[in-house]
């Protein structure tokens, strides 16, 4: 395996601390500074970011990509998460200066609480579970879950697998089948009303893909305090607050989630997140976002303004059709 499993009768917060303090010791990190802990947060939000991207790059790099015909779907990709991992691991490693030391890397995967790679039919969480080895001795380490469908149920026993478009499995509870297809093709030729009603259907797709991956990942998270409370590590990891525009940006294709939490920075804790896409080029997204005065703008998903979201459009043209006006981080001359 690429991440070596460590015993758990290891103390890992001591190992840990005793494999980076002499890279915090030179970075300031014991120092009282400010300016030192923010360089140093800078450093490690850098390298995460360029870690996250570089494995959500590497999603796509499928060899069997062209052959694969299941779904007829501009959106459709077979996520390789083994080459993601691998080039998420192998980045991270460089930058935070680690990358000839096994024994750092495997502690530093302790404050690593859960990574997600995103497929267009489901996704997959990469968390640290336990096993027993060959001589009988508890492991601990960090492996993949089965894919997780984003599944979805009415009151009936009816059940819809959502996609990352509008691709979908049906399951009908009365005739007890399965129908699959886009689904406008299925108006009408099923008996889950969900289907024929457009809006509906894409705000319950959404909201499915989001709480799934929340409720899976807050349940992992908490396993993983308890596997790293035995072990001396007293920060209490949690699922951090994520943004609407970043849940947009993540389920609106492919793409790979990192977490990284309790890391010592002098007398705080560094905690972070980021979010990487597995398209080489991606179309913008636009937003429909209402400001302090109730006024409807519309604007990049790359421009950062303050505003409450309401709709997300793929292009500007249908944006404007709903009413909303056009500001750019571009061009200060519109709005």
């Amino acid at each position: 395996d690429r991440i070596k499993p460590l015993p758990i009768s290891i103390d890992l917060a001591i190992l840990f601390t005793a494999i980076f303090f002499p890279l915090f010791l030179i970075m300031g990190m014991r120092s009282e500074s400010l300016e030192d802990v923010r360089y140093v947060e800078m450093k490690y939000t850098a390298a995460l970011r360029t870690a996250v991207q570089d494995g959500g790059m590497m999603l796509n790099d499928n060899e069997t990509q062209a052959k694969e015909s299941a779904y007829d779907s501009l959106k459709f990709m077979r996520a390789d998460k083994e080459k993601a991992l691998d080039s998420f691991a192998r980045t991270l490693y460089v930058n935070m200066g680690i990358a000839e030391d096994p024994a750092a890397q495997a502690a530093l995967w302790w404050y690593i609480p859960a990574m997600v790679v995103l497929d267009y039919d489901g996704y997959y969480l990469y968390v640290s579970q336990t096993y027993s080895s060959e001589h009988g001795e508890e492991i601990m380490q960090h492996r993949w879950t089965p894919k997780i469908p984003y599944a979805w149920t009415d009151d009936t026993g009816n059940s819809i697998r959502f996609t990352l478009d509008s691709f979908v499995h049906v399951f009908e509870s009365g005739p007890n089948r399965w129908q699959s297809g886009f689904r406008k093709d299925l108006i009408g030729e099923t008996g889950v009303a969900l289907l024929d009603d457009e809006d509906m259907f894409e705000q319950v797709r959404r909201i499915t893909i989001m709480n799934t991956i929340q409720d899976q990942l807050a349940y992992y998270i908490q396993r993983h305090n308890q596997i790293a409370l035995r072990n001396g590590i007293s920060y209490t990891f949690t699922l951090p607050l994520i943004s609407r525009e970043d849940w947009v940006n993540t389920i609106d294709d492919i793409g790979i989630m990192a977490f990284i939490q309790g890391i010592p920075v002098g007398d705080q804790y560094y905690n972070n997140y980021a979010l990487g896409g597995g398209r080489l080029v991606k179309a913008p997204v636009y937003f429909g976002g209402i400001d302090s005065r109730g006024l409807k703008y519309y604007y990049r998903d790359a421009c950062q303004y303050n505003y409450r979201v309401e709709e997300v459009f793929p292009n500007a043209k249908e944006a404007a059709a709903a009413g909303y006006q056009e500001k750019s981080c571009y061009n200060p001359g519109v709005m």
